[in-house]
């Protein structure tokens, strides 16, 4: 279809520049003492909001494409794309502070009184963003000793709600890696294989130990350490166990879900597990960009407020350095590599079912 199907248009009427650069209004200004660092604030923290807005558009398509059961190769493939693009979205976040750091203390008092109760608290899309991405509200730090929907209207607290009672991110993932085939088949039982050669590695950790341990005391508790390790790596394969260590917060994923993960990690290079690999990877990016941002904007207020409360009435600098990691997601992802050994240590498969992974036909 040609160009001119359609009625021109301007630049300017496109972007609505006008009305975009109009929306700078300087509190300030407003009661006569305008400072002049307040415009820098307000710009950066609508742009934060512009971004958090194009992310809340990617993510919903994500869970759009994980809400389909099975999920099309081809949808996989746009997944990993859109998670991509949050990747590199929130890098320009965490790059973001840097400018805003460029207003000193002074600066920001000259103006900072006059954004009373108004926080960053209050930054709806962030909060949508965090809920869709599969925080629960058991994992939040208590604000104030009240939920943290109470400092917005209640049209934006029926957002959060909403957000909170839906299927997240981290909820499709685990039911799609709980439907991850392979895990045993008439002919592997990654379970037992992988089990069988961790118990070699440890028991050859201990041989090493017995061999080369400077005094008994050294031998003890490097055997003792080995000992725990074993544990670990057996309530991977202990439903109980790992219930038990879920219950009390160790685990988020379910245990199919676990062990999928792992077997995705381990024997990434062959060809079926391509896509998965780079999902659960820019998943993993995905939670360390979000707390980077977090501990660089706890380390940002600390530097601007001192010990000060914020102006939402937190502990300020405090509150978001604790917030830092306890508001993680996928942190299980990243806890997996304890579990990881060494590639020269992987149970080879067995042929019919790298023909699978290699896509061969029979």
């Amino acid at each position: 279809m040609s160009s001119t199907t359609y009625p021109p248009i301007s630049y300017a009427d496109y972007l609505k520049t006008n009305e975009l650069l109009n929306q700078q209004k300087l509190r300030s200004e407003e009661f006569g003492r305008k400072a002049h660092d307040e415009m820098l604030f307000i710009i950066v923290h609508q742009t934060y909001e512009l971004w958090f807005k194009q992310m809340l558009h990617e993510l919903d398509s994500v869970l759009g494409i994980f809400a389909a059961n099975p999920i099309p190769e081809q949808s996989m493939l746009m997944a990993v794309h859109r998670l991509s693009r949050m990747v590199e979205i929130h890098k320009l976040l965490v790059d973001q502070v840097s400018v805003m750091e460029t207003m000193t203390p002074l600066d920001f008092l000259d103006f900072r009184d006059m954004l009373y109760p108004a926080s960053g608290f209050q930054s709806t899309q962030w909060r949508l963003l965090e809920n869709k991405l599969g925080l629960k509200r058991d994992q939040r730090l208590t604000y104030n000793a009240v939920p943290y929907h109470a400092y917005v209207n209640e049209a934006e607290a029926a957002r959060m709600k909403q957000a909170e009672a839906e299927p997240s991110l981290f909820d499709r993932v685990d039911e799609w890696l709980t439907r991850t085939p392979f895990l045993k088949t008439k002919d592997f039982d990654f379970a037992n294989v992988y089990g069988q050669a961790v118990r070699e590695l440890l028991q050859q950790d201990r041989e090493a130990v017995r061999r080369h341990a400077k005094s008994d005391e050294d031998r003890e508790r490097n055997l003792k350490s080995i000992d725990e390790t074993e544990k670990v790596f057996n309530a991977l394969f202990d439903a109980s166990r790992y219930a038990e260590l879920k219950s009390q917060g160790h685990f988020r994923l379910s245990h199919e879900a676990l062990q999928a993960a792992l077997l995705i990690l381990l024997y990434r290079d062959q060809p079926i597990f391509a896509l998965p690999f780079q999902l659960l990877t820019k998943l993993q990016d995905l939670d360390e960009l979000m707390t980077q941002w977090r501990y660089r904007h706890s380390l940002m207020a600390h530097r601007m407020l001192g010990s000060k409360i914020g102006t939402g009435g937190s502990s300020g600098a405090q509150y978001l350095k604790a917030a830092t990691e306890k508001h993680r997601v996928f942190a299980d992802l990243f806890n997996l590599a304890t579990f990881l050994i060494p590639r020269s240590k992987l149970p080879a498969l067995p042929e019919s079912l790298t023909r699978k992974m290699n896509f061969t036909s029979p």
